[in-house]
């Protein structure tokens, strides 16, 4: 039984049609296949099954794979059976329509990505944006034209490889920030541990020497800063204390804020070198102003090191409340009177690991009990405020009255930091380590005698 022609299908005669037409039909279906490292896979889907067997015989002989269906549910089926590169869809087919199927077609394909070409013909505007609206790329007017549907499937390449070279290069970006990850991992837990091998640095923050007291404090901006504090006492009524700042930031700071707290361990004393041992029998604060000569020193013998730090270093006479420092391009200590009056201290001097030989000067104050004696960092008086103005020195006064009614040391100190943190431009990170020492004197238990 003869079947009619669909109305629908560009069909040729070649015993009438004009020469050029049949050359031109002619290269359609022997143009030479393109090379291609892996066939595109084409499903086509008609419900006219002639039209179905001319796309499929053209796109055959370019070289493609072809899978066909004649509805669009059979469509979705071999669709996710076999995702395709290209889908040549009608658009007025019975049950689900070509809309409807390159809808669900979008849902369904999930990463993977196939050109849409519908067959249609539709040619008002509004159609095509509907169909574009739908997720088409494409579409092909009909009666199909081979050399029409060759141009529509090369732009389509086109699209293709550039989407494949994306997700190529996405692979590799993937891949690569995978990698960095792990070794971020392995640089965080480092890092914890560092940070564990730095706080043992400091083990107490807090410590009463019966008439006076030290409270420390360390923040760093990062798992490990470059600021490092520290107490020590070799013997009763005699006690050594210091805030210094390294220069920079990270790991480089942080090893070299190691290698100055075994300069000055509290737990090895045999190995302090602000410690002096006498006699054979006990041990002896040395001056701080030698303490920052050898300190100096040690830096400048070492070629290979270019980093430098300031430092403020104090001992303290507890039974005659004499306390003497020496100041080395570090912060103007603050020192705190029992009646709330206060005022900086200190010569300046020369950061510690910058010049050969130079020369310090040591301060020496006199403490009446309830006077307190601050070393702190330029965290605090560089911190950037809300108004995007610096702290300063004027700024750290009006936070260190607003927190004297704090009862302890540590309980003032923490007041302090909280202070700052809420008047900072950014209350969530710290832009450089922030730290302090405060010796408290109290002359508690001994007796007042002048100098």
């Amino acid at each position: 039984m003869l079947r009619r022609p669909d109305p629908e299908i560009q069909t040729f005669n070649p015993t009438t049609a004009d020469p050029q037409d049949r050359l031109n039909a002619d290269t359609d279906f022997l143009a030479p296949v393109p090379e291609r490292d892996a066939r595109r896979h084409v499903l086509v889907v008609d419900d006219s099954r002639l039209q179905r067997r001319i796309l499929v015989t053209l796109l055959k002989k370019w070289g493609y794979s072809v899978d066909e269906a004649a509805s669009g549910e059979e469509a979705l089926a071999r669709a996710a059976a076999h995702p395709p590169d290209f889908v040549m869809s009608d658009w007025m087919m019975p049950g689900m329509d070509g809309l409807q199927f390159c809808r669900l077609f979008r849902e369904r394909s999930g990463e993977a990505y196939g050109y849409f070409i519908l067959l249609t013909s539709k040619s008002e505007t509004d159609d095509i944006a509907r169909g574009l609206d739908a997720g088409a790329d494409d579409f092909l007017t009909k009666p199909v034209s081979a050399n029409e549907l060759r141009a529509r499937v090369t732009a389509g390449e086109r699209l293709l490889n550039m989407q494949r070279e994306l997700e190529g290069k996405n692979r590799m970006i993937l891949e690569t920030l995978s990698k960095l990850q792990d070794a971020y991992d392995v640089i965080d837990r480092d890092l914890l541990q560092a940070k564990t091998i730095q706080d043992s640095l400091v083990p107490d923050f807090d410590r009463d020497f019966g008439a006076g007291r030290v409270s420390l404090l360390l923040k760093p901006c990062g798992h490990i800063g470059g600021d490092l504090v520290g107490m020590f006492a070799p013997g009763p009524n005699r006690v050594g204390f210091y805030s210094i700042d390294v220069s920079g930031h990270g790991i480089t700071s942080a090893m070299m804020t190691a290698r100055i707290g075994s300069y000055l361990s509290h737990a090895h004393l045999d190995l302090n070198i602000a410690v002096e041992k006498r006699f054979n029998r006990f041990y002896a604060l040395r001056p701080p102003i030698a303490v920052a000569r050898a300190l100096n020193e040690r830096l400048m013998v070492d070629a290979g090191i270019a980093e430098y730090f300031t430092m403020v270093y104090a001992t303290a006479d507890l039974r005659r409340g004499i306390v003497r420092l020496v100041q080395a391009g570090h912060p103007h200590p603050l020192l705190i009177r029992a009646d709330g009056t206060m005022g900086f201290v200190g010569q300046g001097g020369v950061p510690i690991g910058l010049i050969s030989d130079v020369k310090f000067e040591q301060v020496e104050l006199r403490m009446q009990p309830g006077d307190r004696l601050l070393l702190y960092t330029d965290g605090f008086t560089e911190a950037r405020l809300k108004s995007g103005d610096m702290l300063e020195e004027e700024g750290l006064l009006r936070l260190v009255k607003e927190s004297l009614p704090a009862p302890t040391g540590r309980e003032f100190m923490n007041d302090l930091y909280w202070r700052l943190i809420e008047e900072m431009e950014d209350e969530s990170r710290l832009e450089d380590d922030v730290s302090a020492t405060l010796f408290e004197y109290t002359g508690k238990g001994v007796g007042i005698s002048t100098p």
